[in-house]
């Protein structure tokens, strides 16, 4: 059985200001087993390469498709909506100000 892929739609980087890169629908599997160290070198690997894939659709329903298509098992993940709270310039000037 293939391990279940993830659909969402990705957040902001703290290192961006803008949403640019958040538009579109990504496909990535869910890690299947515990990372190891590799004696040789000690770099960090994997037992499996799913880990790496990651797919970019433009809207969450082509995600869908490709996924039910292949047969691959699926959630979706739901993306949050950004709340951006309404105020006032003067807001900064108010007695009421909490410090």
């Amino acid at each position: 059985m293939p391990p279940v892929a993830r659909i969402h739609k990705p957040a902001k980087t703290a290192m961006q200001s803008g949403r640019g890169n958040t538009h579109d629908w990504v496909l990535e599997f869910e890690a299947e087993g515990a990372r190891f160290v590799e004696p040789l070198m000690g770099w960090t690997g994997s037992r499996t390469t799913l880990g790496q894939l990651r797919m970019s659709f433009p809207t969450r329903e082509a995600a869908i498709a490709f996924a039910e298509k292949h047969g691959i098992p699926y959630e979706v993940e739901a993306p949050k909506s950004r709340v951006i709270p309404r105020r006032a310039y003067a807001d900064n000037f108010s007695y009421h100000r909490v410090r």
